[in-house]
Protein backbone atom coordinates (compact mmCIF):
# COMPACT_ATOMS: atom_id res chain seq x y z
CA UNK A 1 0.00 0.00 0.00
CA UNK A 2 1.16 3.61 -0.81
CA UNK A 3 1.98 5.34 2.03
CA UNK A 4 0.89 8.75 0.46
CA UNK A 5 -2.89 8.86 -1.12
CA UNK A 6 -4.40 11.86 -2.78
CA UNK A 7 -8.07 11.76 -3.29
CA UNK A 8 -8.78 14.60 -5.87
CA UNK A 9 -10.84 14.92 -8.85
CA UNK A 10 -10.28 15.69 -12.44
CA UNK A 11 -11.25 19.74 -13.15
CA UNK A 12 -9.42 20.13 -9.71
CA UNK A 13 -6.45 22.79 -10.62
CA UNK A 14 -4.34 22.23 -7.03
CA UNK A 15 -5.01 18.69 -7.46
CA UNK A 16 -2.98 18.87 -10.52
CA UNK A 17 -0.32 21.33 -8.61
CA UNK A 18 -0.27 18.08 -5.58
CA UNK A 19 0.23 15.39 -7.86
CA UNK A 20 2.93 17.43 -10.24
CA UNK A 21 4.96 18.20 -6.76
CA UNK A 22 4.79 14.76 -5.38
CA UNK A 23 6.36 13.55 -8.82
CA UNK A 24 9.17 16.22 -9.00
CA UNK A 25 10.08 15.01 -5.40
CA UNK A 26 9.95 11.70 -6.09
CA UNK A 27 7.19 10.65 -4.08
CA UNK A 28 5.16 7.76 -4.82
CA UNK A 29 1.29 8.05 -4.46
CA UNK A 30 -1.94 6.34 -4.88
CA UNK A 31 -4.70 8.07 -6.01
CA UNK A 32 -8.38 8.21 -5.56
CA UNK A 33 -10.60 10.37 -7.83
CA UNK A 34 -13.59 11.20 -5.73
CA UNK A 35 -15.26 12.48 -8.94
CA UNK A 36 -15.95 9.09 -10.80
CA UNK A 37 -15.53 6.31 -8.08
CA UNK A 38 -18.50 6.25 -5.28
CA UNK A 39 -15.85 4.13 -3.00
CA UNK A 40 -13.24 6.38 -3.05
CA UNK A 41 -15.77 9.14 -1.99
CA UNK A 42 -16.72 6.38 0.57
CA UNK A 43 -13.09 6.55 1.63
CA UNK A 44 -12.59 9.95 1.61
CA UNK A 45 -15.65 11.05 3.94
CA UNK A 46 -13.86 8.90 6.43
CA UNK A 47 -10.70 9.10 6.14
CA UNK A 48 -10.21 12.92 5.92
CA UNK A 49 -13.15 12.77 8.96
CA UNK A 50 -15.77 14.75 6.57
CA UNK A 51 -13.54 17.32 4.96
CA UNK A 52 -14.83 19.34 1.33
CA UNK A 53 -12.25 19.88 -0.79
CA UNK A 54 -9.62 18.49 -2.34
CA UNK A 55 -7.06 17.73 -2.76
CA UNK A 56 -6.79 15.56 0.30
CA UNK A 57 -3.72 14.29 1.18
CA UNK A 58 -3.04 11.22 3.26
CA UNK A 59 0.46 10.52 4.80
CA UNK A 60 1.05 7.44 6.20
CA UNK A 61 -2.74 7.34 7.61
CA UNK A 62 -2.03 10.64 8.79
CA UNK A 63 -4.74 13.51 7.09
CA UNK A 64 -2.13 16.50 6.58
CA UNK A 65 -4.35 18.39 4.20
CA UNK A 66 -4.32 19.66 0.91
CA UNK A 67 -1.82 21.57 -1.57
CA UNK A 68 -0.47 24.04 0.78
CA UNK A 69 -0.06 21.72 3.77
CA UNK A 70 1.93 19.90 1.53
CA UNK A 71 4.01 22.30 0.24
CA UNK A 72 4.62 23.66 3.98
CA UNK A 73 5.86 20.02 4.62
CA UNK A 74 8.12 19.95 1.96
CA UNK A 75 10.06 23.57 2.62
CA UNK A 76 9.69 21.72 6.59
CA UNK A 77 11.72 19.02 5.33
CA UNK A 78 9.04 16.89 6.53
CA UNK A 79 8.85 14.54 3.79
CA UNK A 80 12.48 13.41 3.45
CA UNK A 81 11.39 10.06 4.63
CA UNK A 82 9.17 9.40 1.50
CA UNK A 83 10.75 10.28 -1.38
CA UNK A 84 11.77 7.38 -3.71
CA UNK A 85 15.62 6.69 -3.93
Amino acid sequence: MARVKIFSTASCPFCVKAKQLLKKWNIPYEEAMIDTDQAARREFATATNGARTVPQIIIDGECIGGFMELTEMHMDDKLDHLIEQ
